[in-house]
């Protein structure tokens, strides 16, 4: 259990003071790192790229997750530009990418356990690093110790190394009973995941996680639809699930570098990548149809699927965390449905399409569970506003990824929600929106959705 001292109130005021805190190993990056100092960076529309889309992918572009019609997103400066017109692609500009002035991130609080400091430790205007992330686990925790147990489930790539990195770290929220939050797929309460962040930029998703945790242990008192959840579900949260990449991320301070793979560079053995393209895109990883639709063998490549399927720490703990939370209810085949007893519901949340899907991702065909996921992907749209289907419908294929991967060897029922403004040319639209549009339109979005979600988990294919 975490004491919190007199010494650790005093670094509180530090960090409020400080404004911008970085998590981890500090890197030592100067001001010629910044994103300002090396060009302007572009959205590009790639007009009638839909079916190019896995061309696109294996360009090592940055493949953006938005779609409009048949017209797909990268992001890139001047010479993406040129690439992208010397491979044939009909493109036009969308919008310039205007990222906050450089600001040097403050030195990390701590260096070993995280405190009640580190509640306190944000970048970017209120957004919260690795290190607040954990210490807020542990604080709902000790603070509800009948409703949260947390969970290590692994590590980072950087400290199965060595080199600093991080613990993979779960919550798990119910009315404890006897038995409750094991680490065992036969659990009596049906379970409901919420796993964020894979995607180290998509900054959004990880504060989701926060706002849903203290959304349900704060109201279990007050609102009976939250105390018929914990009194008869485990909830559990990933809030983190690529630490490493957040780590990256939170290093720009006031000038986030946009990093969404992890941070192992240890396949770059004849090219060296620039900040922030080092690392494999987990998202591509797992072993599921992987090194297929929308992925890369370009180690620079934002959706670098790695050297073969399940080679990161990160993705194999994930596997090894779903394997003891849900059991495996589907058949070998791929068009084996799941059964209607099945129970349990993985969301997972990434930015910012704007779009519910759910599988098959690896190409654009229907599962066997296909009717009855739709028709709660079809009330996740109306909840939210967003449109709906599988990723190959409103976006476009993807391969070695966790929805897919959740399906195919456990039968879980799966969606992907990606939040996202509506209006393109938004306040709130893109990978760093302001802290405020948490309030102002992401959770107001989101927090029905999920208890929509969470619901859904007793009985997910039942018609």
């Amino acid at each position: 259990m975490k004491r919190w001292g007199i010494g650790a109130f005093a670094l509180v005021i530090l960090a409020i003071s400080a404004g911008c805190s970085a998590s981890a190993e500090s890197d030592d990056q100067t001001a010629s790192d910044s994103p300002d100092s090396k060009g302007r960076m572009y959205e590009y529309r790639v007009h009638d790229a839909v079916a190019r889309a896995d061309e696109l992918a294996s360009s090592g572009v940055d493949l953006l997750e938005r779609r409009q019609g048949n017209d797909l997103f990268v992001l890139g400066d001047d010479a993406t530009g040129e690439q992208l017109r010397a491979l044939g692609f009909d493109i036009s500009l969308h919008k310039e990418v205007v990222l906050p002035r450089w600001t040097p991130p403050q030195l990390r609080i701590s260096n070993e356990e995280t405190t009640l400091a580190d509640v306190a430790e944000t970048y970017y205007g209120g957004y919260h690093t690795v290190n607040a992330h954990y210490a807020h686990l542990d604080k709902v925790a000790t603070d509800h110790p009948d409703l949260a147990k947390v969970v290590t489930y692994g590590q980072s790539w950087k400290k199965t190394k060595g080199n600093g990195g991080y613990d993979l770290k779960a919550i798990c929220i119910t009315k404890q009973g006897s038995g409750d939050c094991a680490l065992s797929p036969n659990s009596t309460k049906p379970r409901f995941l919420l796993y964020t962040q894979i995607h180290a930029r998509e900054i959004t998703t990880g504060e989701m996680s926060w706002r849903w945790i203290d959304y349900l242990v704060d109201n279990y008192a007050s609102d009976s639809t939250v105390k018929q959840l914990l009194d008869t579900e485990e909830l559990w949260v990933v809030p983190i699930a690529n630490p490493d990449g957040v780590d990256v991320v939170v290093q720009g301070g006031n000038n986030p570098r946009l990093q969404r793979k992890n941070a192992d560079n240890a396949n770059e053995t004849s090219t060296t990548c620039s900040v922030p393209n080092h690392g494999v895109d987990l998202n591509r990883n797992f072993a599921s149809h992987w090194g297929g639709a929308s992925t890369t063998t370009n180690v620079c490549g934002e959706t670098y699927r790695g050297p073969r399927a399940d080679s990161e720490p990160e993705t194999q703990s994930s596997e090894s965390l779903w394997r003891k939370l849900f059991p495996a209810v589907r058949g070998p085949n791929q068009g084996d449905p799941s059964p209607q007893t099945a129970k349990g519901l993985l969301m997972t949340l990434h930015s910012d399409a704007n779009t519910v899907m759910f599988p098959w991702y690896y190409s654009n065909v229907a599962s066997a569970n296909d009717s009855t996921q739709r028709a709660i992907a079809r009330q996740l749209g109306s909840i939210t506003g967003y449109e709906y289907g599988r990723s190959g419908e409103v976006l476009y294929a993807a391969s070695g990824s966790t929805d897919d991967w959740a399906y195919e060897k456990l039968g879980v029922s799966v969606f992907t929600i990606e939040v996202g403004d509506p209006n393109t040319f938004g306040s709130c639209s893109g990978f760093l929106p302001p802290y405020s549009c948490q309030t102002s339109l992401f959770w107001p979005k989101m927090r029905p959705a999920l208890i929509y979600a969470a619901q859904k988990a007793a009985a997910p294919f039942k018609p």
